[in-house]
């Protein structure tokens, strides 16, 4: 119905905002970041929106950026997860975190959101690693048509949580970092911890 609203920023609460628009206060239920991200009230903002419809009640939900709203679709499209549970979700991973979070298959960050448990985030890493995009496996260096490499990307993860590092915060590092032929667990393990060192 709405794509997205703009206008005055008129109210901040902890779970939702109020945006003035000719006169109209639209009043958003939005993540924590979303809060975090609008904190200043008379500055001009964009909504993202999403109308929910049930039986008993017309519900918006706000979202800062396009990206954020796309997964938030997603999420309410896993079975077991409504919008609350998706706002908690954003609340606790940026949309950046997340895809990390489902390409890492890290169902522990995942389940740090409120109310989100741990076969919900289970749930959530397998109903969408094939279906989310924007953190694609050629963005971090490697493709999916060299096994070999798929081997060392896969070692080095391990490497990295036996030191530690959770599954996201070890594929967030090998972001950017060459995979070629001649790629060796060594080699890119010292440079992701080289990484690491400077994140």
């Amino acid at each position: 119905m709405y794509s997205y609203i703009s206008g005055e920023l008129v109210e901040v609460n902890e779970d939702s905002i109020v945006v003035d628009n000719q006169g109209i206060g639209y009043e958003f239920a939005v993540s924590r970041s979303t809060v975090a991200s609008m904190r200043h009230l008379g500055q001009q903002v964009k909504v993202y929106t999403y109308l929910h419809v049930r039986e008993d009640a017309m519900m918006l939900f706000g979202f800062a950026t396009r990206e954020e709203l796309e997964l938030f679709r997603l999420l309410i499209g896993v079975n077991g997860i409504g919008p609350k549970g998706a706002l908690a979700i954003l609340g606790v991973l940026t949309p950046s975190d997340l895809r990390f979070a489902i390409l890492a298959e890290d169902a522990k960050a995942i389940a740090a959101a409120p109310g989100i448990g741990a076969k919900t985030a289970q749930r959530v890493i397998i109903d969408l690693r094939d279906k989310i995009d924007g953190v694609s496996v050629s963005g971090l260096g490697y493709t999916t048509q060299a096994p070999g490499n798929q081997a060392v990307k896969q070692d080095v993860l391990e490497a990295m949580e036996s030191l530690g590092y959770s599954a996201s915060e070890a594929l967030r590092a090998m972001e950017g970092i060459e995979f070629d032929d001649d790629a060796t667990v060594e080699v890119v393990l010292k440079e992701v911890l080289k990484k690491m060192s400077f994140l």
